[in-house]
């Protein structure tokens, strides 16, 4: 399986396995969606579970929260990350307060799909990586896969988790791993192990991190797209590095992290949204606090730029692997 078809098969299994999971947004329904994620799923299972909705984030949003304080198991669809932000309001101030508003009495089990992230020419408004806005509320778990497997695992294992969970898929890598190199061509998820999922119901637990790569001279920690992209800078730059695949953000895979740059003694932090305020630096802030003794060089980051995402300038924009290579070689010399 690509990772639209794995992503296809966990909502599947749960429309399944759950009556009360639904699924809706914009153009998800007859459609399929415009990455074709739900192609087949109003068909098979009707429109009360699998529908479409007018564009209007806020409202699907606000929608999904009523719907989870009632006992269903929203899944609702932001077409593209960009255009989350006029719901961002409903996330933070009511989807995330909830369960510590009521004391326990409600919460709000909805499963927010997203694609996310450049490298196909969407220009600014269809290439944001917003990831790191929502680990900074408290009471939104936030993940984003690399592969299909994986991506199959962690959306069931969203959908059935009792908290509000924003699930960001890097839309680069729906055909196949992505390793930077654009003037390549495209890799299917068929010549990878990863692309080998279950057809039935498989969870990964949320908050646990895998090694993409193994090593021993440098930690690299990154999440989707950039997994594959560091994977690539390590291998090209002759470094012994190791590639750890967060997986999960929030909640994160803290003593994944420590054990590896305990074990290294450098770190190189890879992620595709802007640099400043960006994930990359609350992880180089933890490896910073729990590795200090431990660390043989500066921490470094490769990130986007602190710009709109660039539609002339796409692969300036995009942390590739000779950038990644660079900073490989500058902790290396550290």
């Amino acid at each position: 399986m690509n990772m639209i078809q794995a992503i296809n098969s966990a909502l599947d299994v749960m429309l399944d396995r759950d009556d009360k999971v639904v699924i809706f947004g914009e153009d998800v329904g007859y459609f399929g969606g415009v990455f074709r994620c739900t192609a087949g799923l109003q068909k098979k299972y009707g429109k009360t579970r699998v529908f479409d909705t007018p564009i209007a984030e806020g409202g699907i949003l606000g929608a999904a929260i009523g719907m989870g304080v009632y006992g269903l198991r929203p899944v609702p669809e932001i077409q593209f990350a960009d255009y989350i932000y006029p719901a961002f309001d409903q996330l933070v101030s009511e989807a995330a307060r909830l369960r510590y508003r009521s004391g326990g009495e409600f919460s709000a089990p909805i499963t927010v799909r997203a694609p996310c992230g450049g490298g196909i020419f969407g220009g600014q408004t269809h290439s944001q990586s917003p990831e790191g806005i929502f680990t900074h509320v408290s009471g939104l778990k936030t993940v984003m896969p690399s592969n299909p497997y994986d991506a199959k695992g962690l959306l069931i294992a969203a959908i059935e988790d009792d908290d509000p969970v924003m699930f960001f898929e890097p839309k680069r890598i729906y055909n196949g791993p992505f390793d930077g190199h654009h003037d390549r061509p495209l890799q299917p998820w068929s010549k990878f192990p990863q692309s080998e999922v279950p057809e039935g119901y498989y969870r990964i637990d949320l908050g646990k991190a895998a090694v993409a790569r193994p090593g021993n001279e440098v930690t690299v920690l990154a999440y989707g797209t950039m997994v594959h992209v560091s994977v690539a800078a390590v291998e090209e730059a002759e470094i012994d590095g190791e590639v750890i695949d967060l997986r999960s953000l929030l909640p994160i895979d803290l003593d994944a992290i420590v054990e590896s740059v305990k074990k290294t003694g450098r770190c190189v932090i890879v992620h595709e949204a802007t640099r400043t305020g960006g994930f990359g630096a609350e992880l180089s802030a933890l490896v910073q606090e729990h590795c200090f003794h431990h660390l043989e060089a500066p921490i470094e980051r490769v990130t986007g730029w602190d710009t709109p995402y660039p539609h002339a300038f796409e692969w300036h924009y995009f942390p590739g692997p000779e950038r990644v290579t660079r900073a490989l070689k500058k902790v290396m010399e550290g």
